[in-house]
């Protein structure tokens, strides 16, 4: 009789290897970006694979997709983690992206395209409905996906590639900033979206400017008390 096949062993077409590795990828950011898997905890292979019951392929795949959006973390002794968040980065972090809500925003209200303006009403309308039900993962990927477009209704890719990434990097700081409302954000944060749709429709480069700021300053200043009122807690989730 053959000998039974190990897991490192198992036969995979490319199909149904490209379909694991999405599951894994989709399962662990999830619940990387929710906090779930906090920063620093560890991530190994054979855990993993047994835990999704496919071979270690799949998981070495998924993990470098997550690597390259920043979320884990190789260490030198070739050990994957969750990747801390740095606390002592943010002010420079934030400088760029008030930066890059300003520069998009007010970019956005120079152009017209429809189609593209039917994205960024779509994604706002998929981040009213997270609010609402209180989900935050829901409101962490609409609010990316509605602020890209604004950047591609700008017209220069260069600025919305940039842009993307940052807003990549921030997720799980946008988890935090949720959690400050215990993710009953209020509307008045769907209402700016509002007010950004309409300068921009008008073409107001000075209103989307000031609005942008306005937009960038009000996150930024939820994160910051939430550090100074819990700054321990802060700590231990940034592993400093």
């Amino acid at each position: 009789m053959p000998a039974p096949t190990t897991s490192d062993e198992m036969i995979e077409t490319p199909r149904s290897r490209g379909s694991g590795t999405q599951t894994v990828y989709a399962t662990l950011r999830q619940e990387i970006l929710a906090m779930t898997l906090p920063p620093g905890s560890p991530l190994d292979e054979v855990r993993l694979s047994d835990r999704f019951g496919m071979s270690r392929t799949p998981i070495r795949e998924a993990l470098l997709r997550l690597s390259s959006d920043g979320l884990v973390t190789t260490l030198p002794n070739r050990n994957t983690i969750v990747a801390t968040i740095d606390f002592a980065t943010l002010p420079t972090y934030f400088d760029a992206l008030t930066l890059m809500y300003r520069v998009t925003t007010r970019a956005a209200a120079t152009r017209k395209n429809p189609t593209i303006m039917g994205t960024i009403r779509k994604h706002q309308n998929e981040f009213e409905a997270a609010v609402k039900a209180r989900d935050a993962y829901a409101m962490i990927e609409a609010n990316r996906e509605f602020h890209v477009a604004i950047a591609e209704l700008g017209g220069n890719p260069y600025y919305t590639t940039f842009f993307a990434r940052l807003l990549d990097e921030g997720r799980r700081i946008l988890r935090l900033y949720y959690s400050t409302f215990d993710d009953r954000l209020p509307l008045q944060y769907v209402q700016e979206h509002e007010d950004m749709i309409a300068a921009i429709e008008a073409g107001d480069v000075e209103r989307s400017d000031r609005l942008a700021i306005a937009h960038a300053e009000q996150i930024v200043r939820q994160i910051q008390e939430y550090i100074a009122r819990d700054m321990n807690h802060a700590v231990s989730i940034g592993n400093l």
